[in-house]
């Protein structure tokens, strides 16, 4: 009876898996980060498997779905690094929040500023206009 060296096949089976996955999320990894296309074709060709094969990993396919459909929106396509993320775009809205509050109040301070120089300037103007040098002379 020959011994069972079945677990060899199957650790050989398991590694050039792991090493085609890894080729194809590079390929995706490289392609995004250059901003270049992503389709089934040109990442099946840069990973060097087959289309087929890339349509059977559910993770692999869904990414080159999704780097697609934001490619199509976007021009020129961007790499999703240099996409905002939630958390940045709440940061950047809770910012220009306080940046509105800090003007809104400066605002207000200016206008009560101009209200009281303005006053001080009317006020002027009219003691000028109640003294007696400033009357008009009847002489004429």
């Amino acid at each position: 009876m020959h011994a069972d060296n079945s677990h060899h096949l199957v650790a050989a089976a398991k590694r050039r898996h792991d090493e085609t996955r890894a080729r194809a999320i590079q390929a995706l990894r490289d392609l995004d980060r250059d901003g270049s296309p992503v389709t089934f074709l040109i990442v099946a060709r840069k990973a060097a498997v087959s289309r087929s094969w890339l349509y059977t990993q559910d993770d692999i396919c869904a990414e080159i779905r999704r780097l697609r459909d934001l490619q199509r929106g976007a021009v020129p396509p961007l790499p999703t690094s240099q996409l905002s993320t939630d958390a940045s775009l709440l940061r950047r809205l809770e910012v220009a929040n306080a940046r509105v509050r800090d003007l809104t109040a400066e605002n207000q301070r200016l206008r009560k500023q101009l209200e009281h120089a303005l006053g001080q300037l009317r006020a002027r103007n009219l003691d000028t206009v109640t003294e007696p040098n400033c009357l008009m002379d009847d002489s004429r």
